[in-house]
This record gives C-alpha cells, structure tokens and sequence, in this order.
C-alpha cells in the first residue's frame, strides 16, 4: 500500500529495500521495480525477475526513467526466441514499441496483422522491419495494405524502396511523393529499371504540371493592345 504512492519518499523505499525477507515477495518486487524513486541498481536487478506482462507494464508506465523502460525492453526481447505463439500474440497486442517490431520482422502470419493494429507500434519500428534483411515478403505486403501505415509518408517512400512491394502499389503511391523524393529514387542502380522508368515518367509530369501551373499564374497585361472585334 505504501508503495503505490508515488510520492513516497526515497528514505522509506531504502529501508524496505534493506528487509531482504520481504524481498521474498513477487507484489513487493514489482512494486519496488517500477516505483520511480526505488534506488537505480534495485531496480535494473528486480527486472530480471519480473513475468513477462509485468515487463510490459514497466516498459509503457509514464514517469519511468528512459534507462529503465529501455532495460524491461531489452529483457522483453532476449526472451522472444523462447516464448509460445500463445504469448508472442499477446504481446504483439499489447506490448512497446520496440518489442512490436521485433515481432513485426519475425513474419508469423499470425502475429504480422496484431501487430500492426498494436497502439504503441510507431512508424520508426515499422521502418526498421521493412529495412531489416530478408524480411519476409509477406509483412511487406501487409504494411502496404495496412489502412494506417499504408497512408504514412515515410512508410510509403520506404516500401518504393522496397523490392518486395507489388509493382501496382509502388505505381500508386509516386503521386503523393516529392520530385525530390522522385528525383533520388530515378537514380541509377536505386531502383529496378522498370519502375525507374515510372519514376521518370512521374518526376517529367511534375515538372510539365509545375511549369504550366506558373504559366496560368502569370498576371495579364493589360497596356497590350487588343484585338478588334
């Protein structure tokens, strides 16, 4: 009970921390891990004797140090290899960031569609797993169909980039992308030649697009002299 408030003061946290008898307890080791005033090194030790979704709770509590979040997710990821389907679903749910993208990479046709509905997952981890080699084509795919992730710029220009996208849905994503964008892509060697050659094509239209928009922006002259009718 004392522990639930935040605002507990370090001196009391100390002393329960010296009780190594009631140390025995997993309520108080959770509690004493994820308390924000709980000495540094308690904390980082309690960690590895947490359960996996109590791992999850500290990794996405507010008001915990970015050293421990990073450390519950380090622990969270080196147990990833040895869990059950059961599990990884669940934590492709629910769980932070960082950990969902792993996930992501993995491929599981099971996991690849929770994961992308996952609340916490960003656009830098979803970046990440596209960039990763050998990713499995099928979580391409799924990313480029996805309805949120499908609409974000850097993901978009990121499954251009990538070969595994369908030609169709590269195609349509290169008008909403910049012609600088367009001009790096059309670069020689970035690109199969077939789609550079869209890209080319894309890139001139703009341009003719840009040009004659300027054109219809001109202001009119009116001191010209005008015809008789």
């Amino acid at each position: 009970m004392l522990l639930a408030r935040k605002n507990l003061p370090a001196a009391v946290i100390e002393e329960i921390c010296q009780r190594r008898d009631w140390l025995k307890t997993y309520a108080l080791k959770k509690a004493l891990a994820g308390h924000p005033h709980t000495p540094r090194l308690v904390s980082l030790r309690l960690l590895k004797e947490l359960y996996l979704m109590d791992l999850v709770q500290i990794a996405l509590l507010p008001g915990i140090s970015v050293e421990l979040k990073r450390n519950a997710e380090d622990q969270l990821a080196a147990r990833l290899p040895q869990l059950p389907l059961g599990q990884k679903i669940t934590l492709a749910r629910r769980g932070p960031a960082r950990v969902a993208g792993l996930l992501l990479a993995e491929g599981h046709p099971l996991l690849v569609p929770v994961v992308l509905d996952n609340s916490h997952l960003t656009a830098a981890q979803v970046l990440k797993a596209l960039a990763r080699e050998g990713v499995p084509e099928s979580v391409v795919q799924a990313v480029a169909q996805h309805r949120k992730w499908s609409c974000d710029y850097n993901v978009r220009l990121a499954l251009v980039r990538n070969p595994a996208t369908a030609l169709a849905t590269s195609l349509s994503f290169l008008p909403e992308l910049t012609v600088s964008d367009l001009h790096e892509l059309a670069a020689p060697g970035v690109l199969p030649e077939p789609l550079r050659k869209y890209l080319e094509a894309e890139t001139q239209r703009r341009i003719r697009a840009g040009e004659q928009s300027a054109a219809d922006k001109e202001p009119f002259d009116q001191s010209a002299p005008s015809k008789d009718v």
